[in-house]
């Protein structure tokens, strides 16, 4: 059945996922989908960031044309047809990365680190236009570009400096990526996880005493 679906529906989901697929308009093939399978993370706004080659084919496509979606689905599960997924559709563009968002990507994305001292890669954002998302089913539904623009963001100088406190509590065998209003993304035993927040989002005075009591739940 069609569902309303808003940010915090589709957060967990973005959040998991290690990569997905992006379909660029094709420079070879003319009125075709280029698709391919990219690592990715996500900035303060939600927005998908790829760091991406100047030597690939996608990225050629998007210097050409920035129109392209993005799909992501959940890692768990055996069926593709029963878990959830989420295409994003809008404009993927080349950005000049902040410090701290590069901190961030290298954190959700370690093997990225061997491509930064390359001089052709670069990276890029997905800002979205409108997402469709499937959560089994016929269980779908259209979000659209204000649900991101009214989205909580907490800027990355703050989440860099809730960074800096929290590693220092964290308890064994857990690795934390980054956090946001909605929730912390952790790694545990080589597993990403998404420990999203009750009554979301949650304001800069609180997230840090709440942040502390989920990792020490863990």
């Amino acid at each position: 059945m069609t569902m309303k679906i808003h940010l915090d529906t589709v957060i967990p989901l973005l959040h998991r996922a290690t990569y997905g697929v992006l379909a660029t308009q094709s420079t070879q093939v003319e009125g075709y989908p280029f698709a391919s399978i990219l690592p990715f993370a996500l900035d303060e706004r939600h927005y998908p960031v790829f760091l991406v080659s100047g030597l690939a084919e996608h990225t050629k496509n998007l210097m050409a044309d920035h129109r392209a979606s993005f799909l992501v689905s959940s890692p768990d599960g055996h069926n593709v047809l029963t878990v959830a997924r989420l295409t994003i559709v809008g404009d993927v563009e080349r950005f000049d990365a902040s410090q701290e968002l590069v901190a961030r990507y290298l954190r959700y994305q370690p093997d990225a680190k061997q491509y930064l001292d390359l001089g052709d890669f670069a990276f890029f954002r997905l800002t979205p236009k409108r997402a469709r998302y499937v959560a089994g089913f016929g269980e779908m539904g259209w979000m659209e570009e204000v649900e991101w623009a009214n989205g909580a963001v907490m800027p990355l100088i703050d989440e860099a400096k809730f960074y800096r406190e929290l590693i220092e509590v964290l308890p064994m065998g857990i690795r934390l990526l980054g956090l946001d209003y909605y929730g912390v993304d952790i790694e545990r035993q080589g597993k990403r996880e998404r420990q999203q927040f009750p009554n979301a989002p949650v304001g800069t005075e609180h997230i840090g005493e709440v942040t502390k009591r989920f990792l020490a739940a863990l």
